[in-house]
């Protein structure tokens, strides 16, 4: 009975470090903001983030989409706070003629001071940055095809100072730095001109 016991524990604790919430914008009305996200962005501009549809989603009918113009657009879950975890989402590059930009971003402590990683459909690359007081500065990058009009996954495990980075399904990014070592909030992030979708935002503790 005590091995049963212990046994059950073991897998209790595996399941929660393991948990995950996932955000596919389904059931939120069209034309508006989802409930529960601060839509805003860093620097100027003016961002415009809404609830979609759109056939081609992974998670059929709705997308989240950034249509505006902004230095960086950011939407970020208000519930979360997450120090050691991991965060994922499906994005398409659509349109932009300065930027096609889809990222995420966590440990957000609000609009100017985050970490994030992006791909980049014009420059056909992943990058990660720290924002600080709205200043964005990379510490890592890496050149792969990031296709427009096209679904992709991107995905950042976190850990203390370490990141890795995953871009449809291959490690592009293995990082460390040390701007954000406290619990913060995840969201999605473009830059600039950048039209894009994302769905099935996933997040989780470990």
């Amino acid at each position: 009975m005590k091995t049963l016991f212990l046994a059950s524990l073991a897998f209790t604790a595996i399941a929660a470090s393991s948990s995950a919430d996932t955000v596919t914008f389904d059931n939120f009305k069209t034309g508006a903001t989802p409930p529960g996200w601060t839509a805003t962005q860093t620097g100027s501009g003016s961002a415009k983030w809404s609830v979609e549809k759109d056939d081609s989603a992974p998670s059929k009918p709705n997308v989240l989409k950034q249509s505006g113009q902004a230095t960086f657009p950011v939407c970020i879950k208000n519930d979360t706070n997450l120090k050691d975890g991991f965060v994922e989402v499906k994005f398409k590059p659509v349109a932009g003629k300065e930027d096609q930009a889809g990222g995420v971003i966590w440990r957000v402590q609000d609009a100017n001071n985050y970490y994030i990683s992006r791909a980049n459909a014009l420059e056909d690359n992943v990058t990660i940055y720290h924002t600080i007081n709205g200043k964005r500065v990379a510490f890592k990058s890496i050149n792969t095809k990031v296709t427009s009009g096209a679904w992709h996954t991107l995905r950042v495990d976190f850990a203390g100072n370490k990141f890795i980075v995953t871009f449809d399904g291959n490690k592009v990014i293995d990082a460390t730095d040390e701007s954000f070592a406290n619990a913060g909030k995840v969201g999605v992030w473009t830059k600039a001109d950048s039209v894009t979708e994302f769905d099935n935002f996933t997040y989780g503790a470990k």
